[in-house]
């Protein structure tokens, strides 16, 4: 799989002690904004710092995960900590759906406590999270030659933001409000669609291109949509705009006008956002989905969406629902990277010790929550029988999104009460 396992002896006096866990994954999510030409593979990241906080020009930061394996390997390079033995467990592709840690034998792990480092609010002590899988419609439509207006439909300056963290925050989907926009549009052809990176990141971006018969009455649809869009988001999507231009008549190779009101009526079909909240914790988001991919090129039509549920029943429903919408638009569905939710543990001694060790180390209260994100835990709660598991991070904000970024002193603070903890066990 590509995962990475590096074991690390216990200080002198804690041979004795049982073995922690401690665990991030390598991969992050690459975004970068219109008009750049970043290659993740091999252009390094331009960093900068500003204030407290470290951000990226332009691209991700991939502070989610980077800096678990930064102080996972800081510990390890430091003759100076004091700690039990230490089993560091570096996973691969976690944002596209956990698929490192749902791959790695865990044979060769003694550890029963584990500490994830794959949070995002210093101060809280996450011991529950949702599972999930990315679902996938396809529908190939035929194409035949037209003429007409080329049209260029673009929805831009949405904020973008974490599908399980976000997706709670009134954000736009930028393809979902491409599709009801086009729905208001008459007389065009559709020639292609696109939107989104990621289908854990929520798209800022999506674009129309098709053949019109009158791009002035379009204008008009436009107008009306953009001032819709910007009552309906408010303060959530200040610089949310969409954008009509035109250029002379072509002959393209298009969808017919039937199936382009098909493939937008599929697109508009397609659930997105919140579905269910937690009846037992306030506040938390229990069933969401996010449209996070959007395609059609040279006839082909993709949508891929991200599931989440902290209620396998409620996922597995989901996951049924789209399968059920594919069929109904004679489409083809799939299903991978499912992962499993990772459920409360009503007694946990190591979220014991870590709340303890908290109120030490800052004077404070620690916040014990559940998220409606993903998180390793459970899988390896899954494969490690009596697995006592818990997960902290510094502050980041805006992950998966070109505004991420994280906070320095937030780093400071957190790897020192990491370190204490490792002292308590």
């Amino acid at each position: 799989m590509g995962n990475v396992v590096i074991w690390k002896p216990a200080s002198p006096g804690y041979e004795d002690h049982p073995a922690v866990i401690l665990q991030g994954h390598l991969d992050m999510v690459c975004v970068q904004e219109s008009g750049m030409n970043h290659d993740f593979e091999k252009d390094p990241l331009e960093l900068t710092v500003d204030g407290d906080w470290v951000k990226a020009r332009g691209t991700t930061l991939g502070g989610d995960n980077g800096v678990a394996v930064a102080m996972i390997m800081a510990l390890l390079d430091d003759a100076s900590a004091v700690h039990p033995p230490i089993e560091a467990v570096f996973t691969v592709d976690e944002e596209i759906g956990l698929l490192g840690a749902n791959g790695l034998d865990c044979a060769d792990l003694r550890g029963r406590k584990l500490i994830n480092l794959d949070s995002e609010d210093e101060g809280v002590l996450t011991v529950s999270c949702a599972g999930g899988s990315r679902c996938d419609i396809v529908k190939e439509f035929p194409l035949t030659e037209a003429e007409g207006a080329v049209c260029t439909l673009a929805v831009s300056g949405g904020q973008g933001g974490h599908s399980g963290m976000e997706i709670n925050k009134g954000l736009a989907n930028a393809g979902k409000l491409l599709g009801a926009c086009l729905k208001e549009m008459d007389g065009v052809r559709l020639i292609s669609l696109s939107g989104g990176l990621q289908d854990n990141a929520i798209p800022k971006e999506a674009e129309a291109v098709f053949l019109a018969e009158d791009p002035a009455a379009l204008e008009v649809v436009r107008e009306r949509c953009e001032s819709e869009a910007r009552a309906a988001f408010g303060a959530a999507e200040p610089t949310l705009s969409l954008a009509l231009a035109a250029a002379p008549a072509q002959r393209r190779q298009a969808l017919s006008p039937a199936d382009t009101q098909s493939a937008i009526a599929l697109l508009n079909d397609c659930p997105n956002g919140v579905l269910s909240m937690s009846q037992d914790i306030p506040g938390l988001v229990q069933t969401s989905l996010n449209l996070g991919i959007l395609c059609l090129k040279d006839g082909r039509m993709s949508l891929s969406s991200s599931v989440r549920s902290s209620v396998a029943a409620e996922k597995d429903a989901l996951c049924a629902r789209l399968e059920k919408l594919a069929a109904r638009y004679g489409g083809s569905f799939s299903q991978r990277g499912a992962y499993p939710p990772w459920e409360y543990r009503r007694e946990s001694p190591l979220r014991d010790v870590m709340v303890r060790a908290y109120r030490e180390t800052t004077g404070r209260e620690m916040v014990v929550e559940a998220i409606h994100a993903g998180l390793e835990c459970g899988l390896f709660a899954g494969k490690i029988p009596g697995l006592d598991a818990v997960s902290i991070g510094p502050d980041l904000r805006d992950v998966h999104s070109t505004r991420e970024r994280m906070s320095v002193s937030s780093v400071a603070r957190t790897w020192a009460y990491l370190r204490k903890v490792l002292e308590e066990l």
